[in-house]
């Protein structure tokens, strides 16, 4: 052995940026059957198996389904914490910026003040504890929400502004409600100083449902500054080459809610990199798909064949996409840089070989 440290253990401590990963999917099945308890929720099924399902759509019914049982303030704090814990835990997580739908939420009596004080409240003991920075964006389902709850969510975020919700999401179903029919909502947001994504070209959805026409819709229309997934986008040559060209990132789920999928969204990611997308590496929803940040990025890592040039270059690309101001982004590229010239003159570099468990021990280095 040449170095100190396991290919595994590397990847494990690069630093990271998560920028796709909602709320919602992020709850621990332990802790979501006890809140059900405690709030007099009804679930299906119990922790071991709660978060099972057969296709996309049953998935989102299982996600929706969940947030039912998350209702105070004290609710939203204890989950918000557990998320970051989680991905500091395994993955070495540095900054997250996490979606959250308050229309989850509300039908349960829960106030938008209530949800996003309570997840700051989280996210603030989670930074003392761990060191993660963060901030969030406030989301939309389009598949149960109406182009009008797209505005009463920014009127709820005009009346009761945080400076950690730095933007708007939208995400469910593709085929419920494409780009266009929130363009209002998203000009709105963008007056107003939000930043602005969007869930699209998804594939758990048809080309007819998530076209890639869809991207020109996002970038023309609603005038977004990153999207996230944009696998379909690889069906049209000329719109992939102007999404290569125009650098917009896209947020990646690397381990699929549809297990036949898992292994074609690898492959999908890894044309979307060779094309020259600006691409980062993200886990969606972590605890229902049963994975970790580690996870994705060793399980991807094994799939296509990269080694420490793709790591460097898509931990920094985190760093870039996010929506920190400059100031911290050039703090937190110089802090990545060090850190990852220190893990690449520690690595054995003849180690090539990956353990792809869901959690790992601490590498100890």
């Amino acid at each position: 052995m040449t170095g100190r440290i396991s290919f595994s253990d590397y990847l494990d401590l690069v630093p990271k940026v998560e920028l796709h990963c909602h709320i919602a999917g992020a709850v621990r099945a332990t802790t979501l059957v006890e809140l059900a308890v405690a709030n007099g929720v009804a679930l299906p099924r119990p922790a071991e198996t709660l978060y099972q399902w057969q296709d996309f759509y049953g998935f989102l019914e299982v996600l929706r389904l969940g947030a039912l049982a998350v209702r105070s303030k004290a609710n939203f704090a204890r989950v918000a914490f557990e998320c970051v814990e989680d991905m500091h835990r395994h993955g070495h997580v540095r900054h997250i910026e996490i979606f959250f739908n308050p229309h989850y939420y509300t039908p349960n009596g829960a106030t938008y003040p209530e949800i996003v004080d309570g997840l700051i409240e989280g996210l603030e003991k989670a930074e003392r504890a761990f060191g993660v920075t963060s901030r969030m964006i406030a989301c939309i389902d389009r598949s149960v929400c109406l182009p009008s709850e797209a505005l009463q969510m920014l009127d709820w975020m005009a009346e009761h502004p945080r400076e950690r919700v730095v933007g708007v999401g939208l995400d469910g179903a593709e085929r419920a409600g494409p780009p266009l029919v929130w363009v209002e909502a998203w000009r709105r947001a963008g007056r107003a100083g939000y930043k602005r994504t969007a869930h699209i070209c998804e594939d758990n959805q048809t080309l007819f449902e998530g076209p890639p026409v869809h991207y020109t819709h996002c970038r023309d229309a609603l005038g977004c500054d990153r999207l996230d997934h944009g696998y379909n986008i690889l069906a049209d040559a000329e719109i992939t080459a102007r999404a290569a060209r125009e650098q917009i990132p896209f947020t990646m789920a690397c381990w699929s809610s549809i297990v036949p999928n898992r292994i074609p969204r690898q492959q999908r990611i890894k044309r979307m990199y060779e094309a020259g997308f600006n691409i980062v590496l993200g886990t969606d929803d972590p605890t229902m798909f049963k994975t970790t940040m580690g996870h994705c990025w060793r399980t991807l890592f094994a799939a296509n064949g990269w080694h420490v040039a793709e790591a460097r270059k898509l931990s920094l690309a985190g760093v870039a996409a996010s929506w920190l101001s400059d100031d911290e982004k050039a703090a937190m590229t110089a802090s990545f840089t060090s850190r990852l010239d220190a893990l690449e003159a520690a690595l054995d570099h003849d180690d090539l070989s990956l353990d792809l468990a869901i959690e790992r021990p601490d590498p100890r280095w």
